[in-house]
């Protein structure tokens, strides 16, 4: 309007059509066009100055004269409606949909226009709504749809880890960690770990209809577990549940699990872990990273907003946190394991208490097992399933050296036989090597340096010195050595034979 405006100045100073276009930059048949339309309104330049811009945006660009609309662009306004209705029903597709329109109406739109006007026609629905946030007041919690990995030392096994998103909407501000499954007191401990990583309790907690949350899911009144109503009175915290099928209701922690996903996952994705302890490792130092990066939108960083704005208004930690335990029963089987029936998991105990009846009590960390109130083993809870965790101290003697005798290997032998003094390692060191499978030689290594328990260190390590003179290395020879008390005995060889010196004997001149 202000070059409106200044076309009129002009006019009313006497200024020719070609002088307002030197003047302005603007084309003649522009200037022209405007002139057109001011003495078509019968105002004279200066009422038309006096105008408002709303009334003199009237009478320059007056109302676009309407236009008969084409018959299928009718149609289809009508039928619009009805196809972003049945594009939500699994299995319809946009070409389908198009393949019956052309049925019914032959001289419809073809294939790319009708997807262009059902995508225009699509946008209204798109409509999103911001909501503002008071600080401290809720926190969104969801599960990332993929989960992390790592390797079981023992089996090699790739073990899956679903991860937990919690975020504070106001500030942003997030805590995820990999859990060893999604049950219930799992999720109870990602939950304390997240309330003690943010260092205060906000007043709400709003999820979607997950199960080990919501029992019964309901627009207006859905019905929480009993463990987690437990959980949140413990905490002072008010729990809600999103509308089913309406993700929406909890768009932070949607887009929460987005930025986990580039941030963290991305990163770890060519790092191999051990434990689910090192895979936390890993996601506590990338969300540090995460959080000291500045909003792409705003000035500052979520630690700050955090830091600044929330912290303080979050309600003071409970004294202890809120801890699920379990009691169950089981009985002591052959074998001397006792068998969680939530993981499947065998526990040992000592082998004195086969047959008898126990009680276990257990929580996300540790099994603990009883007789009679008395605590008689102590175990760090595992969740592989059919798996046996098992103590050395448990064991029957005979089992125990069985344990022991697993666990040999060439590195063991030559351990051994090298405290014993350096002649034995080496003797002991061709025992191993005298086999093409290294393990058939354990025995004859065991046997050996139970010698040097029969007869004495010292005498087993001049054995193994008389020995490694000769070309063999057996057992046998040791314990004969040593039962004929041939190591006490000088091992110097006398001077060999040799042939006497002749004139009839040639030397090399003689073959010159």
């Amino acid at each position: 309007m202000q070059l409106v405006r200044s076309i009129i100045q002009l006019l009313v100073q006497g200024y020719s059509e070609r002088a307002i276009h030197r003047e302005l930059g603007i084309s003649r048949t522009t200037v022209r066009r405007y002139i057109k339309r001011f003495e078509q309104e019968k105002l004279s330049v200066k009422d038309l100055l006096a105008l408002k811009d709303g009334e003199l945006s009237l009478i320059v660009y007056p109302p676009a004269v309407s236009v008969t609309n084409d018959p299928r662009r009718v149609v289809f306004q009508e039928l619009s409606g009805y196809f972003l209705s049945e594009l939500k029903r699994t299995g319809v597709t946009r070409l389908l949909l198009w393949e019956e329109y052309k049925k019914e109406y032959p001289e419809g739109y073809e294939y790319s226009k009708f997807c262009e006007l059902l995508k225009e026609a699509g946008k209204p629905q798109e409509a999103t709504m911001h909501f503002d946030h008071d600080p401290a007041a809720l926190l969104m919690v969801d599960f990332a749809g993929d989960k992390l990995h790592y390797v079981c030392p023992d089996s090699g096994e790739l073990i899956e880890c679903p991860v937990l998103v919690c975020v504070l909407p106001y500030s942003g501000y997030s805590y995820a960690v990999a859990l060893a499954n999604a049950t219930i007191p799992q999720v109870i401990k990602g939950l304390n770990a997240c309330l003690a990583y943010f260092g205060g309790v906000p007043n709400g907690l709003k999820s979607d209809n997950m199960r080990q949350l919501v029992a019964k899911s309901c627009r207006y009144e859905p019905i929480f577990t009993e463990v987690f109503r437990q959980w949140a009175l413990h905490n002072n915290i008010i729990l809600l549940a999103a509308r089913p099928r309406k993700p929406k209701d909890k768009p932070h922690v949607e887009n929460e699990v987005k930025l986990t996903y580039q941030r963290i996952y991305a990163p770890l994705r060519n790092e191999e872990f051990h434990s689910i302890q090192a895979l936390n490792a890993a996601i506590e130092r990338k969300r540090i990273e995460h959080h000291q990066k500045s909003f792409s939108r705003k000035e500052g960083t979520r630690l700050q907003c955090f830091q600044l704005e929330e912290q303080s208004l979050l309600q003071p930690l409970p004294a202890e946190p809120y801890q699920v335990r379990h009691s169950v029963r089981a009985k002591v089987q052959k074998n001397y394991h006792v068998t969680l029936g939530e993981d499947w998991h065998h526990y040992s105990v000592p082998h004195q208490y086969i047959g008898k009846t126990l009680q276990a009590v257990y929580d996300t960390e540790t099994v603990e097992i009883y007789l009679q109130h008395q605590r008689i083993a102590l175990h760090k809870r595992s969740y592989r399933k059919h798996g046996y965790t098992t103590l050395e101290e448990h064991m029957p003697e005979g089992h125990r050296q069985y344990h022991q005798q697993r666990g040999w290997d060439s590195a063991y032998f030559l351990r051994k036989a090298e405290s014993v003094g350096p002649c034995t390692r080496e003797y002991v060191a061709h025992v191993l090597a005298g086999k093409r499978f290294t393990q058939q030689t354990y025995n004859a290594c065991l046997g050996i340096l139970r010698l040097g328990r029969n007869y004495g260190e010292g005498r087993l390590e001049s054995a193994c010195k008389r020995a490694l003179t000769g070309g063999r290395y057996t057992y046998r020879i040791l314990e004969n050595i040593l039962k004929n008390h041939l190591d006490r005995q000088s091992v110097e060889q006398g001077k060999l034979f040799r042939i006497p010196a002749h004139d009839n004997l040639r030397g090399p001149h003689a073959y010159d």
